[in-house]
């Protein structure tokens, strides 16, 4: 949901922002709704006409969701960077690397 409000920002088109993650209008819309339900408010509103046609962007509701789910990953990572930097580490050079899939033979 972060992504397709990050693309309809940044594209200013629910059905661009669709398409760039290869997903219906319809569906888009109705994740908007969803989060629009959620968190009680407008995300997204339309913008008039004109020589570009009009457009959709975010408002200040959507803008905030957004701006607080990347603080909250950036917290996220900062948190666990001790962690992550002691098992990288922990990671031998010469490791072999992962077989994909699980159907293969071991």
């Amino acid at each position: 949901m972060a992504q397709l409000l990050e693309l309809v920002a940044s594209k200013g088109s629910i059905r661009a922002a669709a398409a760039q993650m290869n997903m219906s209008y319809r569906k888009a819309w109705l994740l908007i709704q969803d989060i629009q339900k959620t968190f009680n408010g407008a995300v997204v509103e339309a913008v008039a006409g004109g020589a570009a046609g009009g457009g959709t962007k975010l408002t200040a509701l959507g803008e905030e969701i957004l701006g607080l789910y990347h603080a909250l990953g950036r917290r996220a990572q900062d948190a666990g960077e001790n962690e992550l930097a002691r098992l990288a580490a922990m990671v031998q050079a010469d490791a072999p690397h992962r077989r994909k899939g699980r159907g293969g033979k071991r």
